[in-house]
C-alpha cells in the first residue's frame, strides 16, 4: 500500500520509511506542513502518517485538509504532545489511530495491519477468491494449499485488487498505489498489463480465474 509521512524529524521519517517498505509499503516523505498539503492535494494515499508538531503548521490542519483530498485514506496521528484534548480532536477529525512518541516500528506495523482488517473486513488472514487462497501476511496464493510462484509485482498487484474487490480499478490508480507513481503512457500501461497476463496464465493452469475481469477501457476488477 501507499503510505505519506508527514514527519519534520527526518531521522524518524527515514526510519519509519525504510522499514515500511520492508514490509512492502511505498513511501512517500513529507518534513513540513506545506510538503505534506501538497502531496495529498496531487496523489491518493492508502495510510497518512501526520506528526502533530510541524515547524510551519499544525498538524491537525492537515487532517482536516487531507480527509477532503484522501477521503479513503486511514490515518495515524503522531505526537510527542501530552495533551490529551489534541488526541481527541485528531479522533474527532477523523484519525483511526494515534501513536505517543516515542514508538517502536513495529508497534506501527501492527496499529496499521489492524486498522487495513477492519477497513477491508478480513475476518481470516487466508481469504478466497474463487479456487484459491491468499494468505496477505505470508505473501502467498494458494491452490490446494500449494504455493503458486508469482514475482513481487504480480502478487502486490492481485492482492490490491483483492483488497478492493468488486470495485473498477484504473490503470492509473494500479499504477501509483503499486509502483508509487501514475501510469503516464502507454508503455506504464503496457507493464501493467503484461502482469495481469502472467497473473492469468500461473493461476490459470490451476483453476478457472473468470473472477480476475478486464473492464474495457478502464482497468481490472476481481468480482466475487
Amino acid at each position: 500500500m501507499k503510505v505519506l509521512i508527514v514527519e519534520d524529524e527526518k531521522t524518524l521519517a527515514y526510519e519509519m520509511a525504510d522499514f515500511l517498505k520492508k514490509a512492502f509499503y511505498i513511501c512517500d516523505l513529507a518534513h513540513t506542513y506545506q510538503e505534506g498539503a501538497e502531496k495529498i492535494a496531487l496523489n491518493q494515499y492508502d495510510f497518512i502518517l501526520i506528526d502533530l508538531g510541524l515547524p510551519d503548521g499544525d498538524g491537525l490542519d492537515i487532517l482536516r485538509k487531507a480527509k477532503k483530498h484522501n477521503e479513503e485514506a486511514a490515518y495515524i496521528i503522531l505526537t510527542a504532545r501530552g495533551n490529551l484534548d489534541d488526541r481527541i480532536i485528531g479522533l474527532d477529525l477523523g484519525a483511526d489511530d494515534y501513536l505517543s512518541k516515542p514508538f517502536y516500528l513495529l508497534e506501527l506495523q501492527s496499529r496499521m495491519q489492524a486498522i487495513a482488517r477492519r477497513k477491508f473486513k478480513l475476518q481470516d488472514e487466508l481469504i478466497p477468491v474463487g479456487d484459491f487462497r491468499v494468505d496477505l501476511p505470508k505473501r502467498l496464493i494458494l491452490f490446494n494449499d500449494n504455493p503458486i510462484d508469482l514475482s513481487r509485482k504480480e502478487f502486490d498487484l492481485l492482492s490490491y485488487l483483492l483488497l478492493h474487490k468488486n470495485r473498477v480499478l484504473t490503470r492509473m490508480q494500479l499504477s501509483e498505489h503499486i509502483w508509487g507513481s501514475y501510469a503516464v503512457d502507454d508503455n506504464d500501461s503496457n507493464y501493467i498489463d503484461a502482469h495481469i497476463k502472467n497473473i492469468r496464465k500461473k493461476l490459470g493452469q490451476c483453476a478457472s480465474i473468470e473472477w480476475l475481469e478486464t473492464v474495457r477501457g478502464v482497468g481490472y476488477r476481481i468480482r466475487g
